[in-house]
């Protein structure tokens, strides 16, 4: 190789090496970098604090909890927030927001020489990314600080977007005591969300950050609108804000007070949120406008009514089975009156409002016509002498007559046909089920005038039930729940034969234009516990309560009371009156001959329930050790009384096939045992037996599984 050669080599050679000097110094760097990110992640814990929030069918907020620290902390969406703030935002603190990569040189440079210039802070270099920084990692203002909040805001950039990192800041700003974060801020000083805010309040919530103790309009009035001054001029000379809007922006008040954070539906967003995880937004099927009209209707009523005596109010679309309203007291506050209790889910006596269907159900099995004679007059049925509400007769009435005039005489006549069995049992299959105190007591007749209890929820979802034609689909709160039917109360035909009966119930005092539009019914329970009213019209079903949390006495507690309260409850609604339904002819017409009167019996089917097997006094033997369980049903049978037969082991119902006149019970062991059969009209028989297990040397004259011998 010439020397020439040589000379043009040397070059090549270190130019290469010092490429690859460069490439390897590059990437040390980068892995070093990468591993300080991995080693010192930023720090989101106080991101990752924020309130939990019960919101409507919309998003807007019912109710909003408090942080475990006591904060107002609400995550908003960037791209919901007023284009007005967000715009002041930057062009206030960071005009180069968006483009810069976390650390803005030009501010950096210029508030140093300003610092040079003043001797003082004049304006300050630290970036959007950098105060979010701050936010997250709270630290004391020193040099070394800054240093930190210029690395960590280079490293948020390479972690977030832009888009991220402003939601952040919007997130934790602080807004004045414990309000953080833009939306906190709008509806504690506003009482709106930042969608909505003005060019004034924009101007306000950009503002305040800056020094948050120091400009609360709540303290510092003065401070607060020189502030806010500030930052319109600015958004006016830099086009945000609209020269003719400046000058009433400038005159707008700055507001003086906090509104009181959202607290709808308090009963409703305690549980919702008390299921839910810390910080979560819970979305429910509440319309924000009705619950705020129901609990202010519910509230003026208490205005009227005496402590301790509380109201509540379902309000539901029939035909999805969503909640629009849930009010669990007239007050939750009101410690005298127990508000709260939510009252929507209270076991009461339903009073009147079951007729409908026990006539319902009746005309589903052809027991019973809307043109049906009954006899409303003094009848004693065994040991159960019911009277109506004046303590008055009427004689003969039509079904139809009894049911809008609620008298009690005929609704047990009719219940004594269908059976009241048979009745509580079509509830309990549609999963609406009837408590009754005495869990080993067989439903009665008093069932017809409350003799059960139920709940408001329960009441409202079954009324819903009947607008649907018989079809029973479960109310909730969830969003977007699957609606499957749970079960049929009674068919379309007698559905719409109770519905034309409801249409034509007279209204209120007061509210005789609605005639027509609302389908309903009123209930007062026994000694005025309660007082009920339930209606839908063309798509909403509402219900109201009213009594004692303690199921004390309360004269001013009736059905038509409460009837004054759902009316208006109706009135928060457009007019939607219920449509007629076209009957079916077997209801359209005239009753056939044998439902033209329907009389009462002591016993429907002219007997008693009898137990045929095993026999009172006997002893059974039945296959298994002594001491253990044994191994062989016996079975069990009756004749007479009404069936569907309830049959209880020692008080405890046992399984049994419906309408069979056996049932097969497997005894646990032996010893004395009282068997019961219960028929659909409440009657009942008895036996008590002694079991014992069969040995290798049986006892004398007993043969075959369950067999039995006299007891002496």
């Amino acid at each position: 190789m010439s020397g020439a050669d040589a000379d043009l080599t040397g070059p090549k050679v270190w130019g290469s090496r010092l490429t690859i000097g460069a490439l390897v110094v590059i990437v040390v760097v980068s892995l070093g970098v990468l591993a300080l990110d991995r080693l010192f992640p930023p720090d989101f814990t106080r991101l990752a604090e924020t309130s939990t929030a019960v919101l409507d069918r919309s998003d807007v907020p019912l109710r909003v909890f408090t942080t475990k620290g006591g904060l107002w902390r609400l995550r908003p969406d960037p791209d919901t927030v007023s284009s007005t703030y967000r715009d002041l935002l930057v062009d206030i603190e960071d005009k180069r927001f968006w483009f810069h990569p976390g650390v803005d040189p030009l501010a950096l440079v210029r508030a140093s020489l300003q610092v040079l210039t003043h001797g003082r802070v004049v304006s300050g270099g630290s970036t959007l990314t950098m105060q979010v920084v701050r936010l997250l990692e709270p630290r004391p203002r020193t040099l070394r600080s800054k240093l930190i909040e210029i690395l960590r805001a280079i490293q948020l950039e390479t972690r977030l977007s832009k888009r991220d990192i402003l939601q952040i800041y919007l997130t934790l700003a602080p807004m004045g005591g414990n309000v953080e974060g833009v939306r906190a801020g709008s509806l504690a000083w506003f009482g709106k969300e930042p969608s909505a805010l003005s060019d004034a309040e924009a101007a306000l919530l950009v503002a305040l950050p800056q020094n948050p103790t120091g400009l609360r309009p709540d303290r510092r009035v003065g401070a607060a609108e020189a502030a806010r001054a500030k930052v319109l001029r600015r958004g006016a000379a830099d086009g945000i804000v609209a020269t003719g809007s400046l000058r009433t922006a400038m005159l707008t008040p700055v507001p003086t007070m906090r509104h009181a954070m959202p607290a709808l539906a308090p009963h409703l967003a305690e549980q919702l949120a008390g299921t839910a995880p810390a910080g979560a937004a819970v979305r429910t099927t509440i319309d924000h406008d009705l619950q705020d009209g129901a609990e202010r209707i519910l509230a003026q009523a208490l205005g009227s009514l005496p402590r301790p005596v509380n109201v509540a109010a379902i309000m539901a679309d029939w035909q999805s089975g969503e909640v629009v309203a849930r009010v669990g007291s007239g007050d939750y506050f009101d410690r005298r009156r127990s508000g709260a209790i939510d009252l929507t889910q209270a076991m009461r006596s339903p009073g009147s409002t079951l007729k409908p269907f026990i006539y319902g159900m009746a005309f589903d099995g052809l027991l019973a016509h809307p043109a049906s004679l009954v006899r409303d007059a003094a009848t004693r049925f065994d040991d159960y002498a019911p009277h109506n509400f004046d303590g008055g007769f009427n004689g003969d009435v039509t079904v139809r007559q009894a049911l809008q005039m609620s008298l009690n005489l005929p609704a047990v006549v009719t219940l004594q046909r269908l059976g009241p069995l048979v009745f509580t049992e079509r509830f309990k299959q549609a999963g609406l089920s009837l408590a009754f105190g005495d869990t080993d007591a067989a439903p009665g007749l008093p069932v017809a005038l409350g003799g059960a209890g139920t709940t408001l929820q329960t009441l409202v979802t079954a009324y819903a039930a009947l607008a649907r034609g018989g079809e029973v689909d479960p109310l909730t709160t969830t969003p977007g729940a699957p609606h499957a039917s749970s079960g049929i109360l009674m068919g379309r035909a007698a559905a719409d034969a109770v519905v034309d009966i409801l249409s034509d119930m007279p209204p209120p005092g007061g509210f005789g234009a609605r005639a027509g539009r609302i389908a309903f019914k009123t209930g007062t329970s026994y000694r005025f516990r309660d007082g009920w009213a339930v209606g839908f019209d063309q798509h909403h079903a509402i219900g109201v309560w009213m009594g004692r949390a303690d199921g004390g006495t309360c004269a001013a507690c009736v059905g038509v009371a409460a009837a004054q309260i759902l009316f208006r409850l109706f009135d928060l609604l457009p007019p939607d009156p219920i449509e007629r339904r076209k009957l079916e002819p077997v209801f359209a017409g005239p009753p056939p001959p044998a439902l033209v009167r329907l009389d009462a019996t002591n016993d429907p089917n002219g007997d008693r329930p009898r137990i045929s097997f095993p026999i009172e006094g006997s002893r059974l033997l039945v296959d298994g050790d002594a001491g253990a369980a044994l191994q062989s049903p016996v079975k069990l049978s009756a004749l007479g009384g009404q069936r569907p037969y309830r049959w209880l082991v020692d008080g405890q119902p046992i399984e049994s096939r419906s309408f069979a006149r056996e049932a097969l019970w497997r005894p646990e062991g032996e010893g004395f045992t009282t068997v019961t059969v219960v028929d659909a009209a409440g009657h009942s028989d008895r036996a008590t037996v002694r079991i014992l297990a069969r040995r290798a040397d049986p006892v004398e004259g007993a043969t075959g599984i369950g067999a039995l011998q006299q007891e002496p």
